[in-house]
């Protein structure tokens, strides 16, 4: 499972970033990684040098094998509560997806 973090120009992206946030990836979903291609993680901050609240934003997609791209999004007030939050509906939608295959 590959993991791939993207920023847009208002958040710097950093190795310690890439490095805690894959790490966090693998660990959450593990169990999947068999089945999984990739992760690609898209961080954002909507309103860039403003504030408001929940304008950081995190797009996870998931790639499993041989079906289509599952992508999730988050709003939070920081990148981590968002990463986290998006992560939580990503491992929550590849717990259903993969059980509904097995059901078949």
């Amino acid at each position: 499972m590959k993991v791939q973090i993207n920023t847009d120009k208002n958040i710097e992206g950093s190795a310690r970033l890439e490095s805690y946030f894959s790490g966090e990836v693998e660990k959450s979903l593990d169990r999947f990684q068999d089945k999984i291609t990739r992760v690609e993680i898209h961080f954002g901050d909507e309103n860039g040098e403003k504030f408001s609240l929940h304008d950081k934003k995190c797009v996870i997609e998931v790639r499993p094998v041989k079906l289509q791209p599952i992508t999730v999004t988050e709003h939070a007030d920081t990148l981590e509560k968002a990463f986290s939050g998006a992560l939580a509906k990503a491992k929550k939608t590849l717990t259903s997806t993969f059980e509904k295959i097995k059901e078949h």
